[in-house]
């Protein structure tokens, strides 16, 4: 049965608008006023979604049956498969003390916990994104940062923070590439562009982390450094999208960033606080810690060969030739039966929903060859790697869980229309569009969770929005990536990331609203930068 998606259901685009807004309401409900555990509120939002789509939208049962598994199979591969092999590589290293030794290598740096932080979530934190992206970095940074001795909550939501200018350009360009394929604009036009639009955050974000943890007083200590690791990172994440493209943006321009960094750190020494000096080493996430010294040569290198195969793994050879050994599968009930009409499109065009069953291909693939490799090295026993892999599915069940559901709703809201009833709602708002259009990228990575798939859903639209309105739609589209990047912090399936690799497991609202006001205040300025750029450059 073919599906014409109807994106005024009610016959009242603000009712329409209001129906669409339902799911997404339920879920910041229940995590943040009744503060029910994720999962809960992840399944409560996609029964809501399920229930919109069928009676309201009025998408046959069996498509919206089939978008919801599709979506679920896709929580589970590729993004909780990084998950499960995330803390599955750490438990493996927190059992032989690789975290204490981490803690004295830093402390040869600096010994300075704002310092620390900026090194390992926003410099280190960005080279993860650009090599592999999908919670990828979240998930390590904020693993390492409870090993560093940081309470959960601002483990958690530190990294989360630190995880927004690099997104754009994640996974080498991914959401770049994908935005070029829904809007046929030049591909380096909208790298530069997205580049320019996220130059003075590159600066920001860095002093805004440091600030959220230390304080005004805390941070204006460590200001000179903070600055040069953040202009460091927006000249080179610029320069590489404005010369080169989107793939190796964040790579480059997060090595470079930390490299200059710790040069720098050699020479200059910020005035000792006791405030931030390091605390006690937390065994998180791991069921245990064994402490006992272990040689310098060990402790470096689990994550040269994790940073080496994500890289490998993310290259475009590598992974095509990878994609060419799994299946793919054309989703029943849904595949080319969903179609899309303006004005979202310029013309009637059928969705595909084919699912990649890549798991060779999978960043968390690497990762989980990572950690056998870390395993022999360190002398584990066969048994002994599978006792910790089982517990590591036990230890993360319920965030796989919220992942395939988070995922199962951005699939519902998106196979049956509702998300393009939330775009054209934005794109009716006339003289302040580049404002909102925006701020429709940010609520689109909420929604998904990943810059790709909000720039797959809203790119054409913005596109098409820009050229009625009479404004440079590369502009608009390329907003709709960095605006999509503020709205990262918040969405279910980084918070669960973030909240399993601390072990901090039924604190998920906690984390929302630590990072909430954060997400939309930034969102805002982006906002602001390219209502700027339309109407005054």
């Amino acid at each position: 049965m073919i599906f014409y998606q109807n994106y005024n259901p009610l016959n009242n685009q603000l009712l329409s608008t209001l129906a669409a807004l339902i799911p997404i309401l339920i879920l910041i409900s229940a995590l943040m006023i009744f503060k029910l555990r994720v999962h809960w509120a992840a399944l409560l939002a996609l029964a809501s979604a399920l229930i919109l789509a069928v009676f309201m939208f009025k998408m046959p049962v069996s498509h919206t049956l089939a978008s919801s598994l599709y979506g679920v199979a896709y929580g589970f591969l590729p993004i909780g498969w990084i998950v499960l092999n995330v803390i599955f590589f750490f438990r493996l290293l927190n059992r032989k003390g690789v975290f204490t030794e981490i803690q004295r290598a830093l402390t040869t740096i600096t010994n300075d916990r704002r310092l620390q932080l900026l090194l390992v979530a926003f410099c280190f934190g960005a080279l993860l994104e650009g090599a592999a992206g999908f919670g990828t970095p979240v998930a390590i940074t904020a693993a390492l940062l409870i090993g560093l001795g940081f309470p959960p909550l601002q483990a958690s939501g530190l990294s989360l923070l630190a995880n927004t200018a690099p997104v754009a350009f994640g996974g080498l360009g991914t959401p770049i590439v994908a935005l070029q394929g829904v809007t046929g604009l030049d591909l380096l036009a909208l790298s530069g562009t997205v580049g320019k639009q996220l130059f003075l955050f590159g600066i920001l974000v860095p002093v805004w982390l440091v600030w959220v943890y230390a304080g005004w007083k805390g941070m204006r200590a460590v200001l000179p450094a903070i600055l040069l690791a953040g202009s460091t990172f927006a000249l080179s994440q610029l320069l590489m999208a404005s010369l080169h493209g989107p793939w190796l943006v964040d790579v480059i321009a997060g090595l470079i960033s930390m490299l200059v960094l710790i040069l720098f750190l050699r020479k200059w020494k910020p005035r000792f606080d006791p405030q931030f000096q390091p605390g006690p080493v937390k065994t998180s996430p791991s069921r245990g810690g064994n402490n006992h010294r272990i040689k310098k040569w060990m402790t470096y290198f689990p994550w040269v060969v994790l940073v080496l195969l994500v890289l490998v793994w993310g290259l475009p050879q590598i992974k095509t030739f990878l994609d060419l050994l799994t299946p793919q599968i054309k989703v029943p009930f849904l595949d080319q039966l969903v179609f899309r009409v303006p004005p979202v499109v310029p013309a009637v065009q059928a969705e595909s929903a084919i699912f990649r069953l890549g798991w060779l291909s999978a960043t968390g693939t690497a990762i989980l060859i990572s950690a056998l490799i870390s395993g022999m090295v360190f002398k584990f026993t066969p048994q002994e790697i599978f006792s910790e892999f089982i517990g590591t599915l036990r230890q993360v069940r319920y965030s796989l869980v919220t992942i395939s559901a988070m995922m199962a709703v951005g699939f519902v809201t998106r196979y049956s229309g509702m998300d393009a009833t939330l775009g054209l709602a934005v794109a009716k708002t006339g003289w302040l569009y580049p404002f909102f259009g925006t701020l429709l990228g940010w609520l689109g990575v909420a929604l998904t969770g990943s810059d790709t798939s909000s720039n797959v859903l809203f790119g054409s639209l913005q596109k098409i929005s820009a050229q009625q309105l009479g404004i440079d739609p590369v502009i608009m589209a390329s907003a709709n990536s960095a605006g999509g990047v503020m709205g990262k912090m918040i969405d279910a399936q980084s918070i669960v990331v973030a909240s399993t690799a601390t072990r901090w497991f039924g604190h998920e609202g906690e984390i929302l609203r630590y990072v909430f006001l954060h997400s939309l205040v930034l969102a805002v300025l982006m906002g602001l930068t390219v209502l700027a750029q339309v109407r005054l450059f």
